[in-house]
């Protein structure tokens, strides 16, 4: 006797009533209303992707959603869409501040309704992380078009807004006593703090920024120079040639000799890459290890033809290890093997 597969009919059965249903909602869709009404939302601020649910009475037929500043538009699925309720989110461009939401139904009819976006400034990406005085620097997020004050966290020291956008910031850094610091940028909506740090090149201690500093030369192994071929921040870079196979070391030398100055807590720089990834090693005459003695124990790696941005803590460097006041910093490679490569350094300056 053939066995019946009474769990698949059921499931066939499930699926019919299911496809029915659908049908018969797709039929019962609400129809547009002359008299469309909304009640007074109970949340009536949030910030982008926040769920906005309007209740009310012929709501049914909407054809589009606007955030009144800026006329931001909101993408929303008409099945969530009927004759007492609608469902959508903040869109992510929309601006910060008061406004209406404006939506409008298929016969032209609309309803306003009062809503804050909660539109805080973001960043998440800078130009650079050094200045000098009257320098600028570019800072790209979100909701930077309604800035109205970037200033140093916890000081009064303010950055000249030259110019802004929705996702662009830029500002001009006036002459002051900072070091380095966040800042804390504030819109419509209110203030956030940076988490880039930014540093004031006039204050840093300088070994080479567009030529030595501080009684500083070049003392390399391999080809290096003072180039104009690339630069970060002014005219010029230090570039460091590494001839293939010569596992050696280029970099920086003040023979008089640089005292412990513990006053500062960073070492950083720009680095431009060479044709391949490829990691260098910070070396110096008073480390453990010596100068370029194929110490690896500060790693730094740096990704092919692009701007990277290191900063160190001097507590990893030691840079004063044996005692004595350091002479020479650098930079060692093992290899390179392919080819002959050149790196380009920028900004190596210690922060306080």
């Amino acid at each position: 006797m053939k066995k019946i597969n009474f769990k698949g009919q059921y499931l066939f059965l499930a699926f019919l009533v299911l496809l029915f249903g659908a049908c018969t909602k797709e039929e019962q869709k609400p129809e547009a209303s002359n008299n469309p009404k909304a009640n007074a939302l109970e949340v009536a601020e949030g910030a982008a992707g926040t769920v906005v649910s309007i209740t009310g009475s012929n709501l049914g037929g909407m054809k589009s959603i606007l955030f009144e500043k800026d006329s931001v538009f909101a993408p929303f699925n008409p099945v969530l869409n009927n004759d007492n309720a609608i469902i959508f989110r903040v869109p992510d461009d929309a601006a910060g501040g008061p406004q209406n939401i404006i939506i409008t139904n298929t016969l032209n009819k609309q309803i306003s309704i009062p809503y804050k976006v909660i539109a805080l400034p973001t960043v998440s990406s800078v130009s650079n992380y050094n200045f000098s005085a009257n320098g600028q620097l570019t800072l790209t997020g979100n909701n930077l078009g309604d800035v109205t004050t970037a200033l140093f966290t916890g000081t009064t020291v303010s950055a000249e807004i030259v110019s802004k956008s929705k996702r662009e910031l830029v500002l001009r850094f006036p002459a002051s006593t900072v070091t380095s610091g966040t800042l804390t940028i504030t819109n419509s909506t209110g203030p956030i703090t940076t988490t880039q740090v930014f540093v004031n090149l006039d204050n840093a201690y300088k070994i080479f920024t567009d030529t030595y500093s501080n009684g500083f030369e070049n003392a390399s192994w391999g080809p290096a120079e003072v180039s104009s071929t690339f630069a970060k921040s002014g005219t010029y870079s230090f570039k460091a040639g590494y001839n293939k196979g010569n596992w050696s070391a280029d970099g920086f030398a003040n023979w008089n000799g640089v005292p412990n100055m513990p006053e500062y807590k960073f070492l950083s720089f720009w680095v431009k890459g060479g044709s391949a990834d490829y990691t260098l090693y910070v070396t110096g005459d008073q480390r453990a290890g010596g100068y370029g003695n194929a110490d690896r124990t500060v790693p730094v790696a740096i990704p092919a033809n692009v701007w990277t941005y290191f900063k160190i803590p001097m507590a990893t460097l030691e840079l004063w290890k044996k005692g004595g006041d350091f002479k020479q910093l650098g930079f060692w490679i093992a290899g390179p093997d392919a080819q002959d490569e050149a790196f380009y350094f920028d900004d190596v300056i210690f922060i306080k």
